[in-house]
């Protein structure tokens, strides 16, 4: 679970992934907060507009219609790959879902089918909407496959999460076809392969001319310890999310916090550590293992 973002942040974060981001008129104060809660948040809901032409598609997503008033999610992705924010704060898109998928999500397991609408997804997930008819048909553009590759990332990698904390709306609620035309299964692996540094939807460098990686060194056990600030603490924290092992509610940051034990204790235990070994201190084995980017 994860304070949600700001608007000043959500702006800066998807910038800072490559994204070209329309602010929609008032959208930073746009939102349904005084029909129900709007957080702890706990992942990035994809979902597809069934209409066509971007501007028409933004008013629909700020305005909503009648019985559903807007914003219905929190951004719209045309098929440049812009996104354009309608909305912060609670968003009429999500609507009642499945608390086993939530749990499933909360815990960043595998999710299982969606036959319950118990749980208000409203309060709990960012939503974008993607402008495409989802009648099957509708091409998806590449441009527009990458920027819903690099929102999801953008909000993941802030939080701490990883790719399987993004689900499609069809995974959601009982009933949903959203979005249709590409799996979520094949998104969440680009989402992936983007927070471990590269972009899910680009070629493959010639590895030739590719210099070779470099790792920061083991820097020893005590280096830990509460109060200890450095780069490195963020590049392990960005490696341990990277490979599902994230329990941060915020950052990773410079500084080491009980959240970076618990991570690393999940790491560990990923690599079949146990007891004393598993404690959430990195030792010298399980360091060279996740290979941390030299900073």
């Amino acid at each position: 679970m994860a304070k949600p973002l700001s608007a000043s942040k959500m702006v800066e974060i998807l910038r800072a992934e490559g994204l070209t981001v329309h602010e929609v008129r008032s959208w930073r104060t746009h939102n349904r907060n005084s029909k129900g809660p709007w957080g702890p948040v706990n992942g990035v809901m994809i979902h597809h507009t069934v209409t066509k032409g971007t501007e028409a598609s933004v008013n629909i997503c700020y305005n909503g219609y009648s019985g559903l008033p807007g914003p219905l999610c929190h951004g719209v992705i045309d098929k440049k790959g812009h996104v354009h924010l309608v909305g912060n704060g609670r968003a009429n898109h999500a609507g009642l879902g499945d608390s086993d998928v939530l749990r499933a999500v909360i815990n960043e397991s595998k999710l299982p089918h969606d036959n319950e609408a118990d749980a208000d997804g409203n309060a709990r997930f960012y939503g974008f909407e993607c402008i495409n008819l989802g009648d099957g048909k509708d091409p998806w553009p590449e441009a527009q496959k990458e920027a819903i590759e690099k929102v999801s990332a953008a909000i993941c990698r802030h939080h701490g999460w990883s790719e399987r904390s993004v689900i499609g709306h069809k995974e959601w609620q009982p009933g949903k076809t959203d979005p249709r035309g590409f799996t979520m299964d094949g998104m969440r692996k680009r989402i992936a392969q983007r927070l471990k540094g590269g972009g899910g939807g680009e070629p493959t460098p010639d590895p030739k001319p590719a210099p070779k990686p470099t790792y920061e060194p083991f820097p020893g056990s005590g280096f830990f310890h509460i109060g200890q600030k450095s780069p490195v603490i963020t590049a392990m924290g960005r490696r341990l999310v990277a490979e599902g092992c994230g329990r941060y509610e915020e950052g990773p940051s410079p500084e080491w916090t009980e959240a970076d034990r618990r991570s690393y204790a999940a790491w560990q235990h990923k690599l079949g550590f146990k007891g004393k070994d598993a404690d959430g201190i990195p030792g010298k084995v399980s360091w060279d293992k996740l290979k941390v980017p030299n900073v």
